[in-house]
Protein backbone atom coordinates (compact mmCIF):
# COMPACT_ATOMS: atom_id res chain seq x y z
CA UNK A 1 0.00 0.00 0.00
CA UNK A 2 1.42 3.42 -0.93
CA UNK A 3 0.85 6.86 0.59
CA UNK A 4 -2.45 7.24 -1.22
CA UNK A 5 -3.75 4.03 0.28
CA UNK A 6 -3.54 2.08 -2.96
CA UNK A 7 -3.33 -1.68 -2.98
CA UNK A 8 -3.15 -4.09 -5.84
CA UNK A 9 -5.39 -7.05 -5.15
CA UNK A 10 -9.02 -7.80 -4.49
CA UNK A 11 -9.91 -6.15 -1.21
CA UNK A 12 -9.62 -2.98 0.77
CA UNK A 13 -6.62 -2.13 2.96
CA UNK A 14 -6.98 -3.65 6.42
CA UNK A 15 -9.72 -6.06 5.32
CA UNK A 16 -10.10 -9.03 7.64
CA UNK A 17 -8.39 -11.99 5.95
CA UNK A 18 -11.04 -14.33 7.34
CA UNK A 19 -13.67 -12.27 5.53
CA UNK A 20 -11.63 -12.52 2.33
CA UNK A 21 -11.76 -16.32 2.46
CA UNK A 22 -15.56 -16.23 2.42
CA UNK A 23 -15.85 -13.78 -0.48
CA UNK A 24 -16.99 -15.21 -3.83
CA UNK A 25 -14.43 -14.67 -6.54
CA UNK A 26 -16.60 -15.11 -9.65
CA UNK A 27 -20.14 -14.16 -10.64
CA UNK A 28 -21.09 -17.84 -10.63
CA UNK A 29 -20.16 -17.98 -6.92
CA UNK A 30 -21.96 -14.76 -6.00
CA UNK A 31 -25.30 -15.69 -4.42
CA UNK A 32 -28.34 -13.44 -4.56
CA UNK A 33 -28.95 -10.23 -6.56
CA UNK A 34 -29.90 -12.32 -9.60
CA UNK A 35 -30.88 -9.43 -11.86
CA UNK A 36 -27.68 -7.53 -11.15
CA UNK A 37 -25.54 -10.60 -11.83
CA UNK A 38 -27.28 -11.31 -15.13
CA UNK A 39 -26.79 -7.75 -16.38
CA UNK A 40 -23.16 -7.58 -15.28
CA UNK A 41 -22.37 -10.90 -16.94
CA UNK A 42 -23.72 -9.57 -20.25
CA UNK A 43 -21.84 -6.27 -19.99
CA UNK A 44 -18.59 -8.02 -19.05
CA UNK A 45 -18.86 -10.60 -21.82
CA UNK A 46 -19.59 -7.91 -24.41
CA UNK A 47 -16.61 -5.82 -23.29
CA UNK A 48 -14.29 -8.82 -23.40
CA UNK A 49 -15.46 -9.84 -26.88
CA UNK A 50 -14.83 -6.31 -28.15
CA UNK A 51 -11.47 -6.13 -26.40
CA UNK A 52 -12.54 -2.92 -24.67
CA UNK A 53 -12.59 -1.83 -21.03
CA UNK A 54 -15.93 -2.21 -19.30
CA UNK A 55 -17.87 1.01 -18.94
CA UNK A 56 -17.48 2.75 -15.57
CA UNK A 57 -19.56 1.14 -12.82
CA UNK A 58 -21.38 2.89 -9.96
CA UNK A 59 -22.26 0.62 -7.00
CA UNK A 60 -24.87 1.89 -4.54
CA UNK A 61 -26.16 0.28 -1.37
CA UNK A 62 -25.90 -0.04 2.41
CA UNK A 63 -22.73 -1.52 3.93
CA UNK A 64 -22.15 -5.25 3.75
CA UNK A 65 -24.15 -6.07 0.62
CA UNK A 66 -21.20 -6.95 -1.62
CA UNK A 67 -20.01 -3.77 -3.34
CA UNK A 68 -16.32 -4.48 -2.78
CA UNK A 69 -16.86 -8.13 -3.64
CA UNK A 70 -18.53 -7.22 -6.94
CA UNK A 71 -15.68 -4.86 -7.83
CA UNK A 72 -13.18 -7.68 -7.33
CA UNK A 73 -15.35 -10.06 -9.33
CA UNK A 74 -15.55 -7.58 -12.22
CA UNK A 75 -11.74 -7.42 -12.39
CA UNK A 76 -11.41 -11.22 -12.41
CA UNK A 77 -14.12 -11.73 -15.00
CA UNK A 78 -12.39 -9.16 -17.19
CA UNK A 79 -8.99 -10.74 -16.43
CA UNK A 80 -7.77 -7.24 -15.62
CA UNK A 81 -5.46 -5.68 -13.04
CA UNK A 82 -7.25 -4.44 -9.93
CA UNK A 83 -6.30 -1.41 -7.86
CA UNK A 84 -8.18 -0.41 -4.73
CA UNK A 85 -8.40 2.71 -2.60
CA UNK A 86 -10.94 4.70 -0.63
CA UNK A 87 -11.84 8.33 -1.21
CA UNK A 88 -10.46 9.65 2.12
CA UNK A 89 -7.02 8.28 1.17
CA UNK A 90 -6.92 10.56 -1.89
CA UNK A 91 -5.89 13.82 -0.27
CA UNK A 92 -4.45 15.73 -3.24
CA UNK A 93 -4.98 15.68 -7.02
CA UNK A 94 -1.45 14.34 -7.44
CA UNK A 95 -2.49 11.23 -5.47
CA UNK A 96 -5.14 10.44 -8.06
CA UNK A 97 -2.87 11.39 -10.96
CA UNK A 98 -0.16 9.07 -9.68
CA UNK A 99 -2.60 6.15 -9.73
CA UNK A 100 -4.25 6.84 -13.07
CA UNK A 101 -0.98 7.32 -14.95
CA UNK A 102 0.36 3.97 -13.74
CA UNK A 103 -2.70 1.87 -14.59
CA UNK A 104 -2.27 -0.95 -17.06
CA UNK A 105 -4.61 -0.88 -20.06
CA UNK A 106 -8.15 -2.08 -19.20
CA UNK A 107 -7.40 -2.06 -15.45
CA UNK A 108 -10.22 -1.89 -12.90
CA UNK A 109 -9.75 0.95 -10.42
CA UNK A 110 -12.02 0.73 -7.35
CA UNK A 111 -12.75 3.77 -5.16
CA UNK A 112 -14.75 3.02 -2.02
CA UNK A 113 -16.77 5.75 -0.29
CA UNK A 114 -16.62 7.77 -3.49
CA UNK A 115 -19.06 10.31 -2.04
CA UNK A 116 -16.20 11.53 0.17
CA UNK A 117 -13.95 12.66 -2.70
CA UNK A 118 -12.66 16.22 -2.41
CA UNK A 119 -14.03 18.59 -5.09
CA UNK A 120 -10.67 19.10 -6.80
CA UNK A 121 -10.12 15.35 -7.10
CA UNK A 122 -13.68 14.76 -8.26
CA UNK A 123 -13.22 17.34 -11.02
CA UNK A 124 -10.01 15.65 -12.14
CA UNK A 125 -11.94 12.40 -12.47
CA UNK A 126 -14.42 13.97 -14.91
CA UNK A 127 -11.93 14.27 -17.78
CA UNK A 128 -10.19 11.01 -16.88
CA UNK A 129 -13.46 9.07 -17.09
CA UNK A 130 -14.91 10.79 -20.14
CA UNK A 131 -11.90 11.71 -22.29
CA UNK A 132 -9.18 9.40 -20.96
CA UNK A 133 -6.91 12.35 -20.24
CA UNK A 134 -5.56 14.40 -17.34
CA UNK A 135 -4.94 18.13 -17.31
CA UNK A 136 -2.00 19.41 -15.27
CA UNK A 137 -1.11 23.04 -14.66
CA UNK A 138 2.65 23.53 -14.62
CA UNK A 139 4.14 26.66 -13.14
CA UNK A 140 2.45 29.73 -11.68
CA UNK A 141 1.30 33.12 -12.79
CA UNK A 142 1.86 34.30 -16.38
CA UNK A 143 4.25 31.45 -17.10
CA UNK A 144 1.77 28.73 -16.10
CA UNK A 145 0.82 26.29 -18.83
CA UNK A 146 -1.46 23.30 -19.14
CA UNK A 147 -0.09 19.84 -19.83
CA UNK A 148 -2.54 17.20 -21.08
CA UNK A 149 -1.56 13.59 -20.32
CA UNK A 150 -3.26 10.66 -22.10
CA UNK A 151 -4.36 7.76 -19.90
CA UNK A 152 -4.63 4.05 -20.65
CA UNK A 153 -8.22 2.88 -21.06
CA UNK A 154 -9.58 1.77 -17.68
CA UNK A 155 -12.76 0.99 -15.76
CA UNK A 156 -13.57 3.03 -12.67
CA UNK A 157 -15.75 1.27 -10.11
CA UNK A 158 -17.11 3.68 -7.51
CA UNK A 159 -18.97 2.48 -4.42
CA UNK A 160 -21.09 4.51 -2.04
CA UNK A 161 -23.59 4.13 0.76
CA UNK A 162 -24.82 7.69 0.15
CA UNK A 163 -25.54 8.19 -3.53
CA UNK A 164 -27.23 11.53 -2.89
CA UNK A 165 -23.91 13.02 -1.80
CA UNK A 166 -22.21 12.23 -5.13
CA UNK A 167 -22.29 15.17 -7.51
CA UNK A 168 -24.48 14.73 -10.57
CA UNK A 169 -21.59 15.50 -13.00
CA UNK A 170 -19.70 12.52 -11.61
CA UNK A 171 -22.75 10.26 -11.51
CA UNK A 172 -23.53 11.03 -15.15
CA UNK A 173 -20.13 9.68 -16.22
CA UNK A 174 -20.88 6.17 -14.97
CA UNK A 175 -22.28 4.05 -17.77
CA UNK A 176 -23.44 1.23 -15.48
CA UNK A 177 -25.35 1.95 -12.28
CA UNK A 178 -25.98 -0.91 -9.86
CA UNK A 179 -28.18 -0.51 -6.78
CA UNK A 180 -27.89 -3.40 -4.34
CA UNK A 181 -30.79 -4.17 -2.00
CA UNK A 182 -31.06 -6.29 1.11
CA UNK A 183 -30.97 -10.02 0.35
CA UNK A 184 -33.91 -12.41 0.47
CA UNK A 185 -33.93 -14.90 3.31
CA UNK A 186 -33.40 -17.84 0.95
CA UNK A 187 -30.32 -16.14 -0.51
CA UNK A 188 -28.91 -15.47 2.96
CA UNK A 189 -29.41 -19.13 3.86
CA UNK A 190 -27.55 -20.17 0.71
CA UNK A 191 -24.70 -17.82 1.65
CA UNK A 192 -24.59 -19.30 5.16
CA UNK A 193 -24.41 -22.86 3.78
CA UNK A 194 -21.61 -21.89 1.40
CA UNK A 195 -19.65 -20.15 4.15
CA UNK A 196 -20.17 -23.07 6.55
CA UNK A 197 -18.69 -25.38 3.92
CA UNK A 198 -15.66 -23.13 3.48
CA UNK A 199 -15.18 -22.94 7.26
CA UNK A 200 -15.65 -26.72 7.51
CA UNK A 201 -18.36 -26.43 10.16
CA UNK A 202 -21.64 -28.37 10.23
CA UNK A 203 -24.65 -26.07 10.08
CA UNK A 204 -28.05 -27.65 10.71
CA UNK A 205 -31.02 -26.35 8.70
CA UNK A 206 -33.07 -25.03 11.68
CA UNK A 207 -29.99 -23.15 12.83
CA UNK A 208 -29.49 -21.69 9.34
CA UNK A 209 -33.08 -20.41 9.40
CA UNK A 210 -32.53 -18.64 12.73
CA UNK A 211 -29.27 -17.13 11.55
CA UNK A 212 -30.83 -15.93 8.30
CA UNK A 213 -33.62 -14.22 10.24
CA UNK A 214 -31.02 -12.43 12.39
CA UNK A 215 -28.73 -11.42 9.52
CA UNK A 216 -30.58 -8.25 8.47
CA UNK A 217 -30.56 -9.37 4.83
CA UNK A 218 -26.82 -8.61 4.79
CA UNK A 219 -24.12 -11.17 3.84
CA UNK A 220 -21.46 -9.46 5.95
CA UNK A 221 -23.67 -9.74 9.05
CA UNK A 222 -24.54 -13.36 8.18
CA UNK A 223 -20.88 -14.36 7.90
CA UNK A 224 -19.96 -12.51 11.07
CA UNK A 225 -22.71 -14.27 13.04
CA UNK A 226 -21.74 -17.62 11.53
CA UNK A 227 -18.16 -17.23 12.73
CA UNK A 228 -19.36 -16.38 16.23
CA UNK A 229 -21.73 -19.36 16.26
CA UNK A 230 -18.79 -21.52 15.22
CA UNK A 231 -17.03 -20.35 18.40
CA UNK A 232 -20.02 -21.20 20.57
CA UNK A 233 -20.43 -24.57 18.84
CA UNK A 234 -16.75 -25.39 19.34
CA UNK A 235 -16.86 -24.63 23.06
CA UNK A 236 -20.36 -25.75 24.04
CA UNK A 237 -22.08 -27.43 21.10
CA UNK A 238 -19.91 -30.37 20.18
CA UNK A 239 -18.67 -28.67 17.02
CA UNK A 240 -22.13 -28.47 15.41
CA UNK A 241 -24.09 -25.26 14.87
CA UNK A 242 -27.58 -26.35 15.82
CA UNK A 243 -30.70 -24.49 16.87
CA UNK A 244 -29.79 -24.51 20.57
CA UNK A 245 -26.32 -23.12 19.87
CA UNK A 246 -27.73 -20.30 17.75
CA UNK A 247 -30.39 -19.35 20.30
CA UNK A 248 -27.83 -19.19 23.09
CA UNK A 249 -25.25 -17.42 20.93
CA UNK A 250 -27.65 -14.74 19.70
CA UNK A 251 -28.83 -14.16 23.27
CA UNK A 252 -25.26 -13.68 24.48
CA UNK A 253 -24.54 -11.31 21.58
CA UNK A 254 -27.78 -9.41 22.36
CA UNK A 255 -29.10 -9.98 18.83
CA UNK A 256 -32.84 -10.60 18.59
CA UNK A 257 -34.86 -12.56 16.06
CA UNK A 258 -35.17 -9.56 13.74
CA UNK A 259 -31.41 -9.08 13.75
CA UNK A 260 -31.60 -5.94 15.88
CA UNK A 261 -28.57 -5.40 18.05
CA UNK A 262 -28.54 -3.52 21.33
CA UNK A 263 -27.65 -0.25 19.63
CA UNK A 264 -30.56 -0.58 17.18
CA UNK A 265 -32.96 -1.09 20.05
CA UNK A 266 -31.44 1.85 21.92
CA UNK A 267 -32.13 4.10 18.93
CA UNK A 268 -35.78 3.00 18.80
CA UNK A 269 -36.15 3.29 22.58
CA UNK A 270 -34.73 6.79 22.48
CA UNK A 271 -37.31 7.85 19.88
CA UNK A 272 -40.14 6.32 21.91
CA UNK A 273 -39.10 7.24 25.45
CA UNK A 274 -37.44 10.63 24.96
CA UNK A 275 -39.35 12.01 21.98
CA UNK A 276 -42.79 10.44 22.29
CA UNK A 277 -42.27 8.21 19.27
CA UNK A 278 -41.19 11.06 17.04
CA UNK A 279 -40.83 12.82 14.80
CA UNK A 280 -37.29 13.71 15.85
CA UNK A 281 -34.50 15.17 13.73
CA UNK A 282 -31.41 13.17 12.85
CA UNK A 283 -29.04 15.54 14.67
CA UNK A 284 -31.08 15.41 17.87
CA UNK A 285 -31.39 11.64 17.68
CA UNK A 286 -27.65 11.27 17.12
CA UNK A 287 -26.86 13.33 20.20
CA UNK A 288 -29.37 11.41 22.31
CA UNK A 289 -27.80 8.07 21.35
CA UNK A 290 -24.18 9.29 21.51
CA UNK A 291 -23.66 8.47 17.84
CA UNK A 292 -22.76 10.40 14.68
CA UNK A 293 -25.41 11.33 12.15
CA UNK A 294 -23.41 9.53 9.45
CA UNK A 295 -23.41 6.27 11.39
CA UNK A 296 -27.14 6.52 12.03
CA UNK A 297 -27.93 7.22 8.38
CA UNK A 298 -25.47 4.74 6.85
CA UNK A 299 -25.46 1.80 9.26
CA UNK A 300 -28.49 1.90 11.56
CA UNK A 301 -31.44 3.41 9.74
CA UNK A 302 -31.46 1.56 6.39
CA UNK A 303 -32.35 -1.79 7.92
CA UNK A 304 -34.70 -0.33 10.54
CA UNK A 305 -36.62 1.35 7.72
CA UNK A 306 -36.53 -1.74 5.50
CA UNK A 307 -37.78 -3.95 8.35
CA UNK A 308 -40.60 -1.55 9.20
CA UNK A 309 -39.40 -0.25 12.58
CA UNK A 310 -38.66 3.32 11.53
CA UNK A 311 -39.99 5.95 9.15
CA UNK A 312 -38.30 9.04 7.77
CA UNK A 313 -40.83 11.84 7.46
CA UNK A 314 -40.37 15.51 6.44
CA UNK A 315 -40.39 16.39 10.15
CA UNK A 316 -37.99 13.67 11.29
CA UNK A 317 -37.74 10.04 12.36
CA UNK A 318 -40.84 8.23 13.65
CA UNK A 319 -41.04 4.86 15.41
CA UNK A 320 -43.66 2.63 13.79
CA UNK A 321 -46.29 0.47 15.53
CA UNK A 322 -44.06 -2.55 14.87
CA UNK A 323 -41.27 -0.91 16.89
CA UNK A 324 -43.64 -0.34 19.80
CA UNK A 325 -44.85 -3.92 19.61
CA UNK A 326 -41.38 -5.43 19.29
CA UNK A 327 -40.00 -3.49 22.25
CA UNK A 328 -43.08 -4.04 24.43
CA UNK A 329 -44.39 -0.47 24.54
CA UNK A 330 -48.01 0.63 24.52
CA UNK A 331 -49.10 3.02 21.76
CA UNK A 332 -50.10 6.31 23.35
CA UNK A 333 -50.68 8.84 20.60
CA UNK A 334 -51.48 9.51 16.98
CA UNK A 335 -48.78 10.64 14.59
CA UNK A 336 -47.52 10.27 11.04
CA UNK A 337 -50.86 8.80 9.99
CA UNK A 338 -50.73 5.86 12.39
CA UNK A 339 -53.51 4.97 14.81
CA UNK A 340 -51.91 4.17 18.16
Amino acid sequence: MNEAGIVTGSFLPGEDERENVLRPRLLSEFLGQAGIKENLSIFIRAARERGEPLDHVFLIGPPGLGKTTLAGIVSRELEADFKVTSAPALEKPKDLAGILTTLAPRSVFFIDEIHRLKPAIEEMLYMAMEDGELDFIIGQGPSARTLRIPLPPFTLVGATTRAGMVGSPLVSRFGISVRLGFYEKTDVMAILRRSAGILDIRLEEPAAILLADASRGTPRVANRLLRRMRDFAQVDGGGVINQAVVKRGLSMLEVDGYGLERHDRDVLKSIIEKFGGGPVGADTLAVSTNESVETLEDYVEPYLIQAGFLMRTPRGRVATPLAYQHLGYQHKHEDAGFQF
